[in-house]
């Protein structure tokens, strides 16, 4: 029975197994595209319709004239290697909502929204840059779809150690002792994993649409003088420390800079 559930895991993840452009890594996939974004830009609709947009005509236009000098240059890099059918389906938004909350986010199929609360953080549009450009790298790694089918594999996990025991109560314990082992153990470390790509794969988007690369670690060292010490411990945690996200952007930066001079895009120094 154990063999079975082994190489049923091991069958999953070969058939349903990609890469990530850019970054190289191999990524689960087991949710298509086609089932994801109808229900995104729904959600997104109603999002806009319940929440209030923000009338900083500046700001707004701001996170606009980022957003599309962004999307332009991910675009560009799908469609000059192959990837056409993905650049066609998404349809880029971006918003600006008045909420104090120090947020941004990018649903599958290119919806973006910034809440006002971040622009102090950003503090200026290179600063905008750095996070749109990590806000569309989660869109473009597709790691919404990504934790999807991880749930999915989750859930086919703690049923398939459920067969392997032998009575109802050391099936309860084996699912106990699953449930904190795959959150922590899986669950955690692979969000973290997916916000230290889009960051490395933002810093190189940002680079390709023009803007500054050395203001991507600023934004988080002022993210980190904001935070103080509440933030919880790392390996506890679904995203690097702050301390750890401004030293891998700031050790990426120059191979950054060589990957948005490879797909032929200007990359300021």
């Amino acid at each position: 029975m154990k063999k079975i559930i082994v190489l049923s895991f091991i069958s999953i993840f070969l058939i349903q197994c990609s890469t990530v452009p850019i970054t190289g890594r191999k990524r689960l996939n087991m949710v298509s595209d086609s089932q994801v974004l109808p229900a995104s830009f729904a959600q997104y609709e109603g999002f806009l319709k319940e929440n209030k947009l923000s009338k900083d005509v500046s700001k707004s236009t701001q996170i606009k004239r980022v957003g599309k000098r962004i999307s332009e240059a991910v675009d560009k890099f799908m469609r000059v290697n192959g990837m056409q059918a993905e650049a066609n389906s998404y349809k880029w938004e971006f918003n600006l909502v008045e909420d104090k909350t120090v947020n941004a986010w990018c649903l599958p199929g290119g919806k973006v929204v910034f809440y006002t609360g971040i622009m102090p953080i950003c503090a200026n549009e290179d600063g905008v840059a750095a996070v749109m450009g990590h806000e569309v790298a989660h869109a473009f790694a597709k790691h919404g779809q990504e934790r999807m089918s991880t749930g999915q594999l989750q859930q086919i996990g703690g049923v398939a150690v459920a067969l392997g025991t032998r009575n109802s109560e050391n099936a309860a314990l084996w699912n106990t002792a699953y449930g904190i082992g795959s959150q922590v153990g899986v669950m955690l470390p692979f969000s973290r994993t997916h916000e230290t790509e889009a960051d490395k794969l933002g810093l190189v988007f940002m680079l390709m649409a023009g803007y500054n690369g050395n203001e991507a670690a600023e934004v988080w060292v002022r993210m980190s003088q904001r935070a103080g010490k509440k933030s919880p411990p790392e390996f506890m945690s679904t995203h690097p420390s702050n301390e750890t996200r401004i030293q891998t952007l700031r050790s990426y930066l120059p191979e950054a800079r060589q990957l948005a001079s490879k797909y032929n895009v200007s990359a300021k120094k």
